[in-house]
């Protein structure tokens, strides 16, 4: 895996082609916006995968057509979706994005998707922490 800005990184952090950002974003603050942006630089579009409802997992969860909505009406994405419920590896391939942007907490699910990157030539990047999780983004109070 490589972190932004490591060897393979391209001149200023910009790549040509389409980054992938996934996470279930039940509730999206203010981190979740500034990893989005930092996401965004490193190429020309920027698509959000949001996790199926069948992987889902977190406190609460939201329902997969909700997330979809509010994190469409953030227009902070290119394209947003919802995950393959199959599996990570199976909406790589399905995506086939440039860059695979990763929070700084969060790690390829399993060895499938480690070899779906690799065979499809993903760069894996693992982007800075944000401050922010704390407080959730304004237009949550209004969108939802």
């Amino acid at each position: 895996m490589a972190c932004a800005g490591g060897r393979d990184a391209p001149a200023r952090g910009l790549r040509k082609g389409t980054v992938f950002v996934a996470g279930c974003f039940n509730r999206v603050h203010k981190a979740h916006v500034r990893t989005l942006r930092l996401a965004r630089a490193l190429g020309d579009q920027l698509v959000v995968v949001l996790a199926h409802d069948r992987h889902n997992h977190k406190a609460n969860p939201v329902p997969a057509a909700a997330r979809l909505r509010r994190m469409r009406a953030l227009g902070l994405a290119d394209k947003v979706v919802v995950g393959a419920a199959e599996s990570f590896a199976e909406t790589l391939r399905r995506q086939r994005p440039a860059v695979l942007a990763l929070g700084y907490d969060q790690r390829l699910p399993d060895a499938e998707s480690a070899r779906a990157a690799e065979a499809l030539g993903v760069r894996v990047v693992v982007l800075p922490w944000s401050p922010g999780k704390e407080e959730h983004h304004a237009c949550q109070y209004l969108l939802f």
